[in-house]
């Protein structure tokens, strides 16, 4: 046993429509007497994209003691399913920069003598293997075949077909604020028009659980890092602190599910290959928290990169830069 994030059914809610079911390709959730329900906690990753699939929101992830996750029983539990399912599943866990469950999917196919999904970025170079050294390879998120392909099918083709499926609000997009401000090299970001309070947001979605580190606007970006709450406290948040900047919020007190930040924070400094880092928390004890996942990223990743911290102060919002 261990404590860790699973999803959690709310019985009341759930309707029994079953497309929590089919968003959760690890085959851990069935529709049994008109309901949903978690048939096996290793099978549960915790990364919560069937939360988006369900329209009576009656799923989220918790943290409790449960078996560990066990990516082994989930590739021999999905491959009766066919390619197509090992394939999505194989998407799942790269565009929540799972990069440690990825690894050892691939180990299992390969012992079972199964070619896994090509990615299209690898279809187009011409190569195998998951790892793609130019820099627009290396930004890009592997896409693979969705397309119904029995088990005994050839390796399926790759076709860079987006995410399929999943909340609408989750899915990346990229967008130019019209006064967004301009980063240097070094961070800093130059001050906008005074009295300008138009938004410098110019991507969704920002919650770190939601987030794809490998998405291309944050590919050589200036991170900002923002615990929830700063954003309220400071009144300047959009001008002081997110103008030239992308944005990613946690809050380190209440968000279950912090282990697969740090995975996703590392995935961005040394997949996406961001120039700096900004982090924002608030003068409260909690906000350490924060902190401490990132100091465990980056103590993990391979890549180092500038890292400044600002204190927002709950009595005005008052902004000290560490």
């Amino acid at each position: 046993m261990a404590t860790r994030t699973v999803i959690e059914i709310d019985e009341d809610k759930c309707d029994g429509c079953g497309l929590c079911a089919s968003g959760c390709h690890e085959g851990a959730l069935r529709i049994i007497d008109g309901k949903a329900r978690l048939v096996g906690e290793s099978l549960c990753d915790g990364l919560g994209a069937c939360i988006g699939e369900c329209p009576r929101g009656a799923l989220k992830t918790v943290e409790r003691d449960v078996e560990e996750y066990d990516e082994r029983r989930v590739i021999e539990h999905i491959l009766p399913k066919g390619m197509a399912t090992i394939a999505a599943h194989l998407d799942h866990l790269s565009s929540h920069g799972q990069d440690g469950w990825y690894a050892q999917a691939l180990e299992v196919l390969a012992e079972k003598g199964i070619a896994a999904p090509k990615t299209a970025v690898e279809a187009e170079a011409g190569g195998c293997g998951r790892g793609v050294s130019s820099a627009a390879g290396a930004n890009r998120l592997p896409r693979f075949s969705l397309e119904p392909i029995p088990t005994d099918a050839p390796t399926p083709r790759a076709v860079d077909n987006g995410m399929s499926g999943g909340c609408p609000g989750s899915a990346a997009r990229s967008f130019r604020s019209a006064a967004a401000g301009r980063a240097s090299a070094s961070g800093s970001v130059e001050a906008p028009t005074a009295g300008s309070m138009a938004s410098r947001l110019e991507h969704w979605p920002v919650q770190l659980h939601l987030v794809n580190p490998r998405a291309p606007h944050f590919a050589g970006a200036h991170l900002l890092i923002a615990a929830d709450c700063t954003a309220f406290a400071c009144g300047a948040f959009h001008q002081a602190l997110l103008a030239g900047r992308k944005l990613v919020i946690a809050c380190p007190k209440l968000d279950t599910g912090k282990d697969i930040y740090v995975d996703k924070i590392r995935a961005l400094i040394d997949d996406s290959g961001v120039a700096s880092i900004t982090l924002a928390i608030m003068e409260v004890p909690c906000c350490g928290g924060l902190k401490r996942l990132l100091d465990e990223a980056m103590a993990s990743a391979k890549r180092k990169v500038p890292v400044s911290t600002v204190v927002v102060g709950i009595e005005g919002g008052s902004l000290t830069w560490m």
